[in-house]
């Protein structure tokens, strides 16, 4: 039985990733610089669009754990798994 694997993320997708969250956030961050409005309001959608950034890597790492601890769960059910049938000989007696 073969455990399967997730496929390593290449660096490719990191640098992709990376680009495209710091494009998103400056831009953000000038066009709230640029508002025509007051010093408060451009203070407030600054502090919501930290908070939007630090819960959306909150959200990330939660999902992650969950599936990380689901596959370390699926990883021990089929180790034993495979334990059981590799210790299961039916062609064996018990009684001889």
């Amino acid at each position: 039985m073969d455990i399967s694997t997730q496929p390593k993320v290449t660096n490719a997708f990191y640098a992709q990733a990376i680009a495209s969250f710091s494009i998103s956030l400056i831009a953000v961050a000038i066009g709230i610089y640029y508002l025509p409005v007051g010093g408060w309001v451009r203070a407030f959608l600054g502090l919501g669009l930290l908070y939007v950034v630090t819960s959306a890597f909150t959200l990330a790492k939660t999902v992650r754990d969950a599936q990380d601890s689901g596959t370390v769960v699926r990883r021990v059910d089929q180790a034993r798994i495979d334990k059981l049938i590799t210790e299961h000989n039916p062609f064996t007696n018990a009684g001889v």
